[in-house]
């Protein structure tokens, strides 16, 4: 026998040795095998956990909410709810397209290792990088925005509770969302091991909280015609073109419906990977799908007076029409309760998201002190550093908020695009190499011969949602209503290609120098 064949033979006994918690199935010793990484975190997600962590994560009837002043501004009453169909049906095919991915390579790393694997081999260290540095920085503003949420929902409830004696102070915002990312870190660190159980409780309160919701509105609500919903669209914005205004809004119910991803990066902590994680995205696109369209149609119908809404002193839309609607101060709160534990959820999942993703960029030499941040805690059996250093980001980005409340919108928003952005590269990479007839590894969940036109319509979508992202939400802003993000963007770029040019393209070659092939 020669030496190659007792090699295969070696890895063919250890992929067929016991299974355990941490090791998972046999089918996840192989893919972490095929990877070249050993495994580190403990599997103990199953599909249940999955898809509450994933569907918690999107929030997407929350965020139709609390998201809901880019529909009506751009797009009204009826224009919001065309605008979130169009939305929903585009990035369908994007959940598809990654799901597939996902199967084919289930790891932390997420698309910087599929961009890594998968594009031409001259470019695989660039793209692979440029992507990694793009998931930090959207994955940090998603901690960011998160809490930042929370913490503006708290100041909404105490205009509407104590209007005459509360006085709101920009750090107040601030010292909150410090406070909720310690919260959401703590759980990610003391809980970690529970997280999957965790993620399932939440999972049915996310399901409960929707009707606690939805029912409230469906009694209380004064009833409209339907032609003043279904039939209206406005350009608030000033676009001059109703279907301009429409495109522009887009960015609400991408807001929602974003961050599919995010199970991707847990995928080294899921039992039988290649098959739950692509199985829990799908379920998450049809379940948070169906419950935001159902919520969007019925906040439409319990609006009102947009221009009232709009200008609300709770910074809300629909925090004004909960109040509105029920004709109480007290059961305004409690709807904005469920609302904002289910948004602060959504920051316990974005934390574990993010640490997963920066700790396997940092085992792959993509940021600085990689040794640091890819070290797994003993004790917690979590990459601990990685949680620290994220909440500090989150901590220094929050300051911001005290100088200039614009600026840190403009990052909150940068999130979106960026995350838009890794889409884009890691589905034109397999698109291109489908394109020349390159293989691709197998997966267990695919399209067949439906993936190439789904990854082609990935593509356009994502480029023209990624186009109308850095646009403001009115005609002619001032600066107070810019949106900067694409300044951030381009400068987040530039550091990253000028850190690479430096020392990145020494030290950083990417997953697929790892990647092995199955015999």
């Amino acid at each position: 026998m020669g030496q190659e064949d007792g090699v295969t033979l070696s890895v063919q006994k250890s992929l067929e040795g016991p299974t355990s918690q941490k090791a998972g199935t046999v089918q996840d010793k192989q893919d972490m095998w095929r990877v070249g990484r050993d495994q580190e975190l403990n599997r103990n997600f199953r599909f249940l956990s999955v898809l509450g962590f994933t569907a918690v994560l999107m929030c997407t009837w929350e965020a139709v909410l609390f998201g809901s002043s880019y529909g009506l501004t751009d797009g009204g009453k009826g224009g919001m709810i065309y605008t979130y169909l169009g939305g929903l049906a585009g990035f369908s095919f994007v959940i598809l397209s990654m799901a597939e991915m996902a199967s084919m390579a289930p790891t932390s790393g997420g698309q910087y290792h599929w961009v890594s694997e998968f594009a031409p081999p001259g470019s695989q260290a660039i793209l692979s990088y440029i992507t990694g540095w793009i998931c930090v920085l959207g994955w940090h503003t998603g901690i960011a925005g998160c809490c930042y949420t929370v913490a503006n929902m708290i100041v909404g409830l105490l205009a509407i509770n104590y209007p005459d004696t509360y006085d709101y102070k920009p750090w107040h915002v601030t010292l909150m969302v410090i406070a909720v990312a310690a919260v959401a870190i703590l759980f990610n660190t003391f809980l970690a091991q529970k997280l999957p159980l965790i993620e399932g409780i939440i999972l049915i309160v996310h399901v409960f909280g929707f009707f606690g919701i939805l029912i409230p509105l469906w009694v209380l609500s004064p009833k409209v015609p339907n032609s003043e919903v279904w039939g209206s669209i406005e350009d608030r914005g000033g676009w001059g073109n109703n279907g301009l205004s429409c495109l522009v809004g887009l960015i609400g119910p991408i807001y929602a419906l974003i961050g599919p991803d995010s199970a991707v990066h847990m995928a080294e902590e899921i039992r039988d990977a290649s098959r739950v994680l692509p199985r829990g995205m799908l379920w998450t696109l049809i379940l948070n799908g169906s419950t935001g369209f159902i919520m969007i149609v019925t906040f439409a119908y319990c609006v009102g007076d947009i221009d009232e809404v709009l200008e609300t002193e709770t910074g809300f839309p629909f925090i004004q029409v909960f109040l509105n609607a029920t004709g109480s101060v007290r059961a305004a709160t409690g709807m904005t309760v469920i609302i904002m534990v289910m948004q602060f959820c959504a920051a316990i999942s974005n934390v574990a998201t993010t640490s997963r993703q920066i700790y396997s960029f940092a085992r792959d030499r993509g940021v600085p002190f990689s040794d640091f941040f890819s070290r797994v805690n003993k004790t917690f059996t979590v990459p601990l550093n990685a949680l620290c250093v994220s909440f500090v980001i989150v901590s220094l980005l929050s300051l911001i908020n005290i100088g200039s409340a614009v600026a840190f919108n403009a990052i909150m928003a940068l999130g979106t695009a960026a995350l838009l952005s890794s889409y884009i590269i890691s589905i034109s990479c397999v698109r291109l190499r489908r394109w020349r007839g390159q293989p691709l590894p197998p997966a267990r969940w695919s399209m067949g011969k439906f993936t190439p036109i789904c990854d082609t319509i990935s593509i356009l979508v994502l480029l023209v949602i990624f186009l109308f992202s850095f646009f403001p939400t009115t005609n002619h802003p001032d600066a107070a209503d810019m949106n900067f993000a694409i300044a951030i963007y381009g400068g987040v770029i530039i550091i990253a290609m000028g850190y690479y040019a430096i020392h990145g393209r020494k030290s950083y070659k990417g997953p697929v120098t790892r990647v092995r092939t199955m015999q």
